[in-house]
């Protein structure tokens, strides 16, 4: 039945990625729960955080770019686009459905840019 669930689904997870789910570690220790799509899953109109990210042979994951937006399912205007991400490497999607509000969102992206130094974002200072 797995068998024929992914060859009929529209957007197959990764056979190489063991769990839907990641912890990214910020700079301050703490630890974000993330899950993991393929880099063309459409999302619910939802805030939350989201990370382009390119997975390694070795199965681990490099951050390609990392923000925040009131709405996934649109998410950054103006930004550092999918096609700009895939440029740069990208495999997938990490997402972080957050409602708990702005500030908070933008506490977490700056904690995750501040360790992980995405190519695609710009440096900010600690």
């Amino acid at each position: 039945m797995n068998l024929l669930k992914r060859l009929f689904s529209r957007h197959p997870q990764p056979q190489s990625t063991p769990s839907p789910f990641i912890r990214w570690p910020g700079q301050s220790g703490q630890e974000y729960q993330y899950e993991i799509h393929p880099i063309d899953t459409a999302f619910k109109a939802l805030p939350g955080n989201f990370i382009y990210a390119q997975q390694s042979e070795d199965g681990s994951w490099i951050p390609i770019y990392i923000a925040q937006t009131r709405d996934l399912h649109q998410r950054l205007e103006g930004h550092v686009s999918a096609d700009d991400a895939i440029a740069n490497g990208a495999t997938h999607v990490h997402v972080h459905y957050s409602t708990t509000g702005q500030a908070a969102r933008c506490t977490e992206e700056r904690d995750l840019i501040l360790r992980w130094k995405p190519v695609c974002n710009d440096a900010i200072e600690g």
